[in-house]
């Protein structure tokens, strides 16, 4: 801010508990329980892990309204849970499957996933700076330059909000297309479904489940990180035994090695060949595009600071493996590719099992562990998601904001925001009715706001020479610029790519509305910034750099055995 005074006045008159000077840094009220600080590092174990990530918050003017429950396994399991391989891999095979076959799913999800481990170590290097919910909307206005921080602080704000929303709406669309297809394995003739589920079954299927989602999300809150850890050992379960079935059944036989990493039939897209292998990369980048939705947590992180980026790294590495454990024995499997790209469902997964076991009954017992595993992916997206919105709202941006930055202390969630996301997701979905292609919208849409949102912070990083990140405990040092000129490469790539069709000609239908429903949420953003953000928005509190950097090498203090 070009005037400290004003920029401290807003620092803290903005927050419920103010945090005037270093001095409040020592003491905070948590519910009924007061706790007290100090900067000396003699804090031990988990209560101390606690007061000095809580201390860092404070000294970034934030009050500590979350409960610090989750160690550095719990946030993995959970980065894990929101990518949810092998889920997030079976619901978009279609696209991959299109764009060019087995190729395009093999080494597309290769390809983009070296990519994303590019984009989680830049945001974990950030990350290790401002561990904030507000995440890489924070991170920007942070980073960049007085002249130009609210501005796109703003734009990342709305993009990383947005991007959470439409992502978590499709993942539950996606679980309820996927079920749908799980139960017709079963026909009533060749190629017939038992069910024939028409839009406004669809639409309820999909509001159950997000009813749901948000039901277990803000009801068991205390019990997530537990299931989180549930999911991690449910999830290779039912991988082993997928990968085990198929393989060893194989009902109608199995390609060589060659079709399966060298096949390229681009041909059922319509598009060329290398503009149809882009378009397929959609699998992969749906799959990871919630690398940065992680961050969202660190307010309930007891290391933020070192947990958060290790998980985020960490879980891209354990993803790759698990999607090629879980893509190369159905690709070894998988009937002709032309009959999955004309599937009307566009869900190939069940069919492609289907295919290698021989039996409903068995197809059905193989896809329940991914239907569950769809569910926890629905659960943990809300849970973020929530927390983005809110920390959005903290800072006065978004319409309404004094009703969705509340927290019920009851629950420890912030209620109010998770209800309003949940409301806008039932909303989004009506789009269904008027198109079949609903999904590619949401989908699509999704990738490209996340994309744009972790694309902020790590471009005004590397233009403002990467010098804030260097006190960061996850610094990269050389190997920093590589993976930021990677990360915003990709984004430059990713942000119109993903507005385009999976396949040409395009008929209304089955048209990629992934941009129209992203220029409808860049209208609402501008408009909500020139009517009020432009003469009231101020960005998140301002602090002074020396005592956030007292605070943060005094949070590592407290836990050099665990980094």
């Amino acid at each position: 801010m070009a005037d400290p005074a004003a920029g401290s006045i807003h620092a803290y008159g903005t927050q419920s508990d103010a945090f005037a000077a270093e001095n409040d840094l020592h003491r905070r009220s948590v519910g009924k329980e007061d706790r007290k600080f100090s900067l000396d590092g003699k804090h031990l174990g988990e209560d101390g892990d606690r007061n000095s990530a809580d201390e860092l918050l404070a000294a970034m003017g934030y009050k500590a309204e979350l409960l610090r429950s989750r160690s550095t396994l719990q946030v993995a399991f959970m980065s894990f849970v929101l990518a949810s391989i092998p889920y997030g891999l079976a619901t978009t095979l279609y696209y991959p499957i299109v764009g060019g076959g087995p190729a395009n799913i093999i080494w597309g999800w290769v390809t983009v996933s070296l990519i994303i481990l590019c984009v989680a170590a830049s945001l974990g290097e950030i990350t290790s700076v401002y561990p904030t919910s507000g995440g890489v909307y924070y991170q920007t206005f942070m980073l960049a330059a007085p002249s130009y921080r609210l501005i796109i602080s703003w734009i990342c704000g709305w993009a990383f909000v947005v991007g959470n929303v439409t992502i978590t709406l499709a993942v539950n669309f996606g679980t309820t297309l996927f079920f749908v297809a799980c139960i017709n394995v079963f026909e009533t003739e060749p190629e017939v479904g038992i069910f024939a589920a028409e839009p406004y079954q669809i639409y309820l299927i999909f509001f159950a489940i997000t009813l749901l989602c948000n039901a277990v999300s803000a009801l068991g809150n205390k019990w997530l990180p537990w299931l989180d850890t549930f999911a991690i050992f449910w999830t290779f379960a039912g991988l082993i035994c997928i990968v085990v079935c198929v393989l060893a059944i194989a009902k109608n036989g199995r390609h060589d090695a060659a079709y399966v990493f060298g096949e390229f039939d681009p041909s059922n897209s319509g598009w060329p060949a290398g503009w149809s292998f882009c378009v397929g990369l959609l699998h992969a980048a749906y799959a990871t595009s919630s690398t940065g939705m992680i961050i969202s947590m660190c307010e309930e992180v007891r290391q933020p600071a070192t947990q958060v980026p290790k998980a985020m790294v960490a879980t891209i590495v354990l993803n790759t493996i698990a999607g090629l454990v879980f893509l190369i024995p159905l690709v070894f499997v998988m009937p002709d590719q032309a009959t999955l790209a004309a599937l009307v469902s566009a869900q190939p997964t069940p069919v492609i099992i289907k295919s290698a076991i021989g039996s409903s009954g068995g197809t059905i017992a193989l896809l329940i562990p991914l239907l569950v595993l769809a569910l926890f992916c629905g659960i943990g997206c809300t849970t973020a998601s929530s927390r983005c919105t809110w920390a959005f709202a903290r800072d006065g941006a978004i319409p309404g904001a004094r009703w969705w930055k509340q927290v019920n202390e009851k629950l420890d969630v912030p209620l109010n925001a998770m209800m309003m996301i949940m409301v806008v997701e039932l909303v989004l979905g009506l789009i269904y009715f008027g198109s079949s292609a609903a999904f590619n919208a949401f989908s699509g849409v999704g990738v490209i706001c996340l994309t744009l949102s972790y694309a902020c912070p790590i471009f005004v990083n590397m233009i403002t020479g990467r010098t804030q990140v260097a006190e960061g405990d996850f610094h990269l040092g050389k190997l920093g610029w590589f993976c930021n000129i990677v990360s915003i490469g990709w984004s430059a790539l990713a942000l119109p790519l993903f507005c385009m069709p999976t396949a040409i000609p395009v008929v209304p239908e089955f048209m990629n509305y992934a941009s129209v429903v992203f220029f409808a949420f860049f209208v609402v953003a501008s408009a909500w910034y020139f009517v009020w953000g432009k003469k009231n928005y101020q960005g998140p509190p301002t602090h002074d750099e020396a005592v956030v950097l007292e605070a943060r090498r005094a949070s590592v203090m407290n836990y050099p055995d665990k980094r």
